[in-house]
């Protein structure tokens, strides 16, 4: 019986940190959606206004990366680095629908949004520490990495392949989602200031959209403090 665990230390280090999940156990993945672009565009161009080194959103995050000893310039979080790459060429490639409703959430509520294919994952979903052991392919690359000790990073509990390097720098290639994926876990990241209210709205709206546009059937779920784990297969 698998599950998806934050490990103690994550909230040793971030106390007030709360993860939204969406648990897609079916679902349409389209490679193109007229409706979906539309909806994308819409949120790519609401970023005009965002300031990018002084919106508290996003230091939020320059902040933790810092605090588990990464360099935020040089490996920025992902939607620090979505942001940016929207302002300065205001579209986005359009992957697969799934992928672009994660990046239309992203950018509507200034939040990390990530999934991957969890029938390609062995053992437990894990947020924690590195240990130095773990491997990582990274999307799009053959080089194996592998992350340095203390690192935040999100991995495979039964063969330590990473799925995440540095909380939500860059995505695995081994769990990525493609047209042919059918089930899928989705995590929306809040600190401070963003609250578990705007994550879980944030949340919510992507299961809508998903169910609307690509046909899910999932549910939600969150993790915090007070709930650590949760079972993901009955």
């Amino acid at each position: 019986m698998r599950k998806i665990i934050i490990q103690d230390d994550i909230f040793s280090l971030f106390p007030d940190f709360f993860r939204g999940i969406i648990v897609v156990n079916g679902l349409n993945n389209y490679p193109s959606l007229k409706r979906v672009r539309k909806l994308l565009k819409k949120a790519i161009d609401a970023q005009k206004d965002v300031n990018i080194e002084n919106d508290e959103r996003l230091m939020a995050w320059d902040d933790a990366h810092r605090k588990f000893g990464s360099n935020p310039n040089k490996f920025p979080p992902s939607i620090k680095s979505l942001i940016k790459r929207v302002r300065k060429n205001p579209a986005l490639p359009y992957i697969n629908s799934v992928v672009a409703l994660f990046n239309l959430i992203s950018l509507k509520y200034c939040l990390p949004c990530g999934g991957d294919d969890i029938e390609r994952v062995q053992g437990d979903c894990v947020l924690g520490l590195a240990d130095g052991t773990e491997r990582f392919l990274a999307l799009g690359s053959d080089e194996m990495e592998t992350p340095k000790e203390g690192e935040v990073i999100y991995f495979d509990g039964e063969t330590k392949n990473v799925m995440c390097r540095r909380w939500n720098w860059r995505n695995g290639d081994a769990t990525k989602i493609e047209v042919t994926t059918k089930r899928i876990v989705i995590n929306i990241d809040s600190l401070p200031p963003q609250t578990p209210e705007v994550a879980i709205e944030a949340r919510d709206g992507l299961a809508a959209l998903l169910k609307a546009h690509c046909d899910a059937k999932l549910y939600t779920d969150s993790l915090h403090a007070g709930k650590r784990e949760l079972i993901l297969d009955e």
